[in-house]
């Protein structure tokens, strides 16, 4: 009778089991792993870090709780930037939950930053529907089309909207976009048709068909695409977050695989030379 042939497998509960420890630690207690900062995200950042102090910005929250995990970190990094810089954030709103994605992001901002008043510092202004129709309007007249905020504020009892009247009185735009309408439409009015700087950030799927209004038609100043994009704006600003956590986690989980791969060719070629030798 032949001598039967062993080999010797890996338990794939192992596998499960590695994965999941690798990617939940980071999750727990961020690492911080190597980034390299790219042009785009570090362009973004300039035009928050140079912005004088007082200067107003008008950030508008067009996503959902869908594109929550990539773009929610870019509005908190932002966002905590804008505040240490002392500029004055307007948020706004083309989708509807993005409405309750800025007040998410200001409340999770407040135990760093107790010294920023409602009001004066920050505003929710809410959202509105239309599109690019919408975005000309608040162009022409933002008082128009925001009369109140989310709180039913009235827009002359709100300090940090005082002189606000159009785009013009806004130093620069940024708009965290997961689709449409979002980005493009801000492009196509705030930076073409009133001449106010605007960058954003956008999902990793999203991204490509960006980049050409950065690239080409220099429309864009900077963009941050996904989540390591996210991670880089955490680290220019030096506060590790949810964004770096992230990419830690898919590093470790990674590098785990490759390992299996290469113990499981160590043990193929292992397994064949012993074959081999018998015969």
């Amino acid at each position: 009778m032949a001598e039967q042939k062993t080999t010797t497998k890996i338990d794939r509960r192992y596998i499960f089991l590695f994965i999941f420890i690798g990617v939940a630690l980071p999750l727990i207690f961020t690492i911080g792993l190597p980034i390299e900062t790219t042009e785009y995200v570090e362009m973004a950042y300039d035009m928050v870090n140079q912005a004088p102090a007082g200067s107003r910005v008008l950030v508008s929250f067009d996503y959902d709780p869908a594109s929550k995990p990539e773009l929610h970190p870019m509005a908190k990094a932002v966002i905590n930037h804008c505040f240490r810089k002392d500029l004055k954030v307007v948020a706004t709103a083309l989708w509807p939950m993005g409405v309750s994605m800025a007040n998410d992001v200001f409340a999770g901002l407040e135990a760093e930053h107790p010294e920023k008043v409602y009001g004066e510092d920050y505003v929710n202004m809410g959202y509105k529907a239309g599109g690019i129709v919408t975005v000309q309007a608040m162009g022409k007249n933002f008082r128009t089309v925001f009369p109140n905020d989310t709180r039913q504020n009235k827009i002359d009892d709100l300090p940090i909207l005082d002189d606000i009247n159009n785009f013009s009185n806004f130093d620069f735009i940024f708009c965290l976009s997961a689709g449409e309408p979002g980005i493009i439409q801000w492009v196509m009015v705030g930076r073409d048709k009133y001449g106010i700087p605007v960058s954003g950030g956008v999902t990793a799927v999203s991204a490509p068909s960006i980049m050409p209004y950065v690239n080409e038609q220099k429309q864009l100043h900077g963009l941050l695409g996904g989540l390591k994009a996210a991670a880089e704006y955490e680290l220019l600003i030096n506060l590790p977050g949810t964004a770096t956590a992230g990419m830690d986690a898919q590093s470790i989980a990674h590098l785990i695989i490759i390992m299996f791969i290469v113990l499981g060719n160590i043990n193929y070629w292992r397994n064949k030379k012993r074959s081999g030798n018998k015969e």
